[in-house]
């Protein structure tokens, strides 16, 4: 039975051309290197190589033998690094920037999650709003994972994207609203209404179909950027709110109602940005649990 040793021997002598500077890299004598070659040819039953007056030349069963050790040991050396990075993931940390609503429900549950299976990684989150830069951070070494919206712009050199999920839009309004009895609203009813906006991406958007749908422009009568605030604002009954479903239900105060607008609005993909450079076992793992 062929081991691994023996076919590293093989790739070594094929890299080479010679027993004696295979048995230098391996740190090996070169009778041992040759007796480990002549044993593999009277196993297979073929010669591996020809014996030349200065070193050695693959035969046509070698050519095979040493493409297929190749992809055996590369094989191997993935198995290995894989394993390493889930050893290694338990130690570390990992910087989360996020925009208020995925601060509010989505993040704090993962991170629950990700200290479940690794408890050694320092977690640490920073919530973004308003105009900043979404990459600021990443760029400058301040952050290890960004989240952010297909309404953010599209990052620069250095940064990459790693798609999560889809964020749908609700509407939220009072439960005392006389709209809120059934499961959906539709949208031209709230034409007169007064909406809530507040700080990208959490604020109204890019969204066209809303003003469509209103027949105008929403009419925005409060700011407000904090998101336990607005539903504050909405809960009084002065005015509605979209209402991102990476905030969550959990978060939502018992005294608003979540409704489905129709017709509906575009979902927008909520995404993780990462330095272009390898990230490190614990942020790769962090990325994967989020995506799940």
């Amino acid at each position: 039975m062929l081991d691994l040793w023996s076919l590293r021997v093989l790739h070594e002598v094929g890299r080479l051309g010679s027993f004696s500077a295979a048995a230098g890299e391996l740190s090996m004598t070169q009778p041992a290197v040759s007796r480990q070659i002549a044993t593999l040819e009277r196993r297979a039953g073929v010669r591996l190589f020809d014996r030349l007056p200065r070193g050695v030349r693959p035969t046509d069963a070698g050519r095979a033998a040493l493409d297929q050790a190749a992809e055996i040991l590369d094989g191997v050396t993935l198995f290995e690094t894989r394993l390493r990075a889930f050893a290694e993931a338990g130690a570390g940390r990992v910087r989360v920037s996020a925009f208020p609503s995925a601060a509010t429900a989505y993040v704090p549950d993962r991170f629950r999650a990700f200290a479940a299976l690794h408890p050694g990684v320092e977690l640490s989150l920073t919530v973004r709003g308003g105009p900043d830069d979404p990459y600021a951070g990443l760029l400058a070494g301040q952050a290890d994972v960004a989240l952010l919206t297909s309404w953010d712009p599209e990052p620069g050199p250095g940064v990459e994207l790693a798609p999560l999920m889809e964020d749908d839009l609700h509407v939220a309004l009072a439960r005392t609203h006389p709209l809120a009895r059934g499961e959906r609203v539709r949208l031209r009813d709230l034409a007169d209404e007064a909406w809530i906006d507040g700080t990208h991406p959490d604020c109204l958007g890019p969204l066209s179909q809303l003003t469509t749908a209103l027949g105008g422009p929403p009419r925005v009568s409060h700011l407000c950027d904090d998101w336990n605030g607005r539903q504050g604002l909405v809960a009084a009954g002065v005015g509605v709110m979209l209402y991102p479903s990476i905030a969550g239900r959990a978060a939502l105060r018992a005294d608003i109602r979540l409704l489905r607008p129709s017709p509906r609005l575009p979902s927008r993909r909520v995404l993780a940005a990462l330095p272009s450079a390898t990230p490190s076992p614990a942020v790769a793992a962090f990325v994967a649990l989020l995506a799940r």
